[in-house]
């Protein structure tokens, strides 16, 4: 075994035992030479150095018809770089002892180190981190193989009611946007490697791309790890700002599968990051549907009635507009008085808005368990990500407890009424056919 694994995993149990959680991060702030913001928090209390590194190289940049080149484009820039194989990488890796990651979403393509600070080593492995993001070979065989991955895996998904579910409510509430484009196996398959080189080229650039830093290393020493990690890349051209301005009619849409439990979304897109309604949006929801147990939803559709096991709510704030949804599974029998009483909760908390109770009891929650966001390393980078790559304000976390504390019953009233519009509500409901047999019940 590698004499470095053992010394890194005796510092990761350190981050879950040992960490204490932060009221506020300090974040310095600056932009490379190659036009690259950096966010860097200095913390020496474990030997530990957390990097990610974001680009707007994600579903929003794929070209109409090409749904799934960014996943495809992200996937392959482990698999072989700067003459390096996917065998020797690998095993480069193993040799350094250190943590390699990321994914896709539609809103950004991140890829993230975790390493132990001693120079040599973090020096060795932010080089690799470097090789992987400027050199990529996409050899012609590895993009055959993961192309035919990702067809094989998006076919096994489709036959699962909650990828229908979630492929089929994101087209129905951005008809006209790409956070609503879905990749499909023709999609996937016309993808060739000429295009994931120019979708590369295009958006894996200085100028589409952030860098976050946490750990133990000095800002000397950040501003050279963030340099090197870009100094390779093109400038490029900053992404375009876009903002949906098409919202859905409200519709329901049933989908066939033979699955006895019917997958249920219901909502609408609703709010974009650094919207001053989030916080009592946030706020709100807790009450509605995502505080678990206290929620309304659960408390009215799964405690009085027994419609679902679980019933939530989410406000999921997006670059663009992101999207409020309800959801919850429920017997194909049961699918009409379920919805029924979700919108009759729904329309209620529209119409009245929580009480003065519930929404102090939602502050205190939220409140207390902001600390528990911070308490190692890598939740400390998430933060700082989310805060470089949308662009929000640097004591975004500072003022977050007093944001928080300050809503009041009215303002979320307001702003669910600004937000979620009975008008433009989409319910999806996938599935439940293998129930039909089942007597109904009626609403109570």
């Amino acid at each position: 075994m590698n004499a470095r694994l053992p010394q890194l995993a005796a510092a990761l149990a350190l981050v879950l035992t040992s960490a204490v959680a932060q009221a506020s991060l300090k974040i310095q702030h600056w932009t490379t030479p190659q036009g690259t913001p950096v966010y860097f928090v200095e913390t020496h209390a474990l030997p530990i150095v957390d990097v990610q590194v974001d680009f707007r190289a994600a579903g929003m940049e794929a070209p109409a018809g090409k749904a799934g080149i960014a996943g495809l484009t992200h996937g392959l820039l482990g698999a072989g770089a700067g003459g390096l194989s996917e065998q020797a990488i690998s095993d480069r890796v193993a040799d350094l002892g250190v943590q390699l990651g990321g994914g896709v979403d539609m809103d950004r393509a991140s890829l993230n180190l975790r390493t132990l600070s001693n120079p040599a080593e973090r020096d060795a492995a932010v080089a690799l981190l470097a090789t992987l993001i400027q050199k990529p070979n996409f050899e012609p065989t590895l993009f055959e193989r993961n192309r035919a991955q990702l067809v094989s895996g998006l076919k096994e998904a489709l036959t699962q009611p909650a990828t229908l579910l979630s492929r089929s409510f994101n087209q129905a509430i951005y008809p006209s946007h790409p956070y609503g484009r879905v990749p499909t196996v023709e999609t996937l398959e016309s993808i060739t490697r000429d295009e994931v080189q120019a979708f590369y080229r295009a958006n894996y650039t200085a100028r589409r791309a952030s860098v976050s830093i946490v750990g133990d290393l000095s800002r000397a020493d950040a501003e050279a790890l963030a340099l090197r990690l870009t100094e390779g890349l093109p400038a490029g051209e900053p992404a375009p700002v876009t903002h949906n301005q098409v919202l859905p009619d409200q519709q329901q849409i049933r989908l066939p599968h033979p699955a006895a439990q019917a997958h249920i979304a219901l909502g609408m897109p609703a709010i974009r990051r650094g919207d001053p309604d989030f916080f009592p949006l946030l706020v709100g929801n807790y009450v509605l549907g995502g505080g678990g147990f206290v929620s309304r939803l659960t408390k009215e559709v799964r405690d009085k009635r027994g419609y679902a096991y679980s019933v939530y709510s989410y406000v999921m704030p997006q670059r663009d507009v992101g999207s409020f949804q309800i959801g919850l599974q429920t017997k194909g029998s049961q699918v009409d008085d379920a919805l029924k009483v979700v919108n009759r909760v729904l329309d209620d908390f529209l119409a009245q808005g929580p009480t003065a109770a519930e929404v102090q009891a939602a502050k205190d929650n939220l409140v207390n368990g902001f600390a528990l966001r911070l308490d190692s390393n890598r939740k400390m980078l998430e933060q700082v990500a989310v805060i470089g790559n949308f662009g929000l304000p640097l004591d975004y976390l500072d003022t977050y407890q007093d944001k928080v504390k300050a809503v009041t019953p009215t303002q979320i009233r307001e702003a669910f009424r600004r937000h979620v519009q009975r008008q433009h509500l989409v319910t999806v409901v996938v599935g439940g056919d293998g129930d039909k047999g089942a007597a109904r019940g009626t609403a109570p």
